[in-house]
């Protein structure tokens, strides 16, 4: 059943997750990250009894913290939904329903999206703050269906342009990235709280602050 929370993991996992299958025919959906809290609201939401395992890496990198789920019917519902195995390329939006768009996308975004604050003109006399968000993917299809999307909810101006390796970005410039945070924070759906990394979100905020 639909809510904001699943709406989120599903976006998370569009981004950071990945579905295998092994020799004895077992389903797995498994979320690997560094932020451990949040892989712990993850499952509190899927309501999980499975041990978050970590890995540690080398040098001074932040360990990686993984939510492995064996269910055949979890797995079969992923891919109803249109993800598969080696998803990178082949990567879907899948059939949310509009109210809870919002939720899939800021899921996508603590995954695969990033937004930055800076100065630019900075060799001229007044510099010029500005915000950007990027959302980054290996398929093109799913980012500019995320595009199309946003634009259903009143944030235009994406750029999807090819990165320098086998990526894709869809930049949002600064006054449709003031309206992506509005849409993808300040919504929420009564009864429920919504999942977010704060760091993300504290990026934006710090820059509403601070425009002139």
């Amino acid at each position: 059943m639909w809510s904001p929370n699943m709406a989120y993991v599903l976006g998370f996992f569009a981004a950071d997750g990945y579905m295998t299958e092994n020799k004895r025919g077992a389903h797995f959906w498994n979320i690997q990250i560094t932020d451990k809290k949040l892989l712990e609201d993850i499952k509190e939401t899927i309501d999980a009894e499975h041990k978050i395992s970590i890995r540690p890496m080398r040098g001074n990198k932040k360990p990686l913290h993984r939510l492995q789920i064996g269910s055949k019917e979890m797995f079969q519902d992923l891919l109803a939904l249109g993800f598969k195995q080696g998803k990178t390329k082949s990567l879907v939006v899948p059939g949310i329903p509009a109210r809870y768009f919002r939720d899939f996308v800021r899921g996508y975004f603590d995954g695969d999206g990033c937004v930055w604050m800076g100065y630019i003109h900075k060799d001229r006399q007044i510099k010029t703050l500005t915000l950007r968000t990027i959302f980054t993917s290996c398929s093109k299809e799913f980012l500019a269906e995320i595009c199309r999307r946003l634009r259903l909810s009143f944030v235009f101006g994406g750029v999807l342009s090819k990165g320098k390796g086998n990526f894709y970005r869809l930049t949002i410039s600064v006054s449709n990235s003031l309206k992506l945070y509005d849409f993808m924070y300040n919504h929420p759906v009564l009864g429920y709280d919504d999942l977010f990394l704060e760091r993300k979100r504290i990026i934006f905020e710090k820059f509403i602050k601070m425009r002139p």
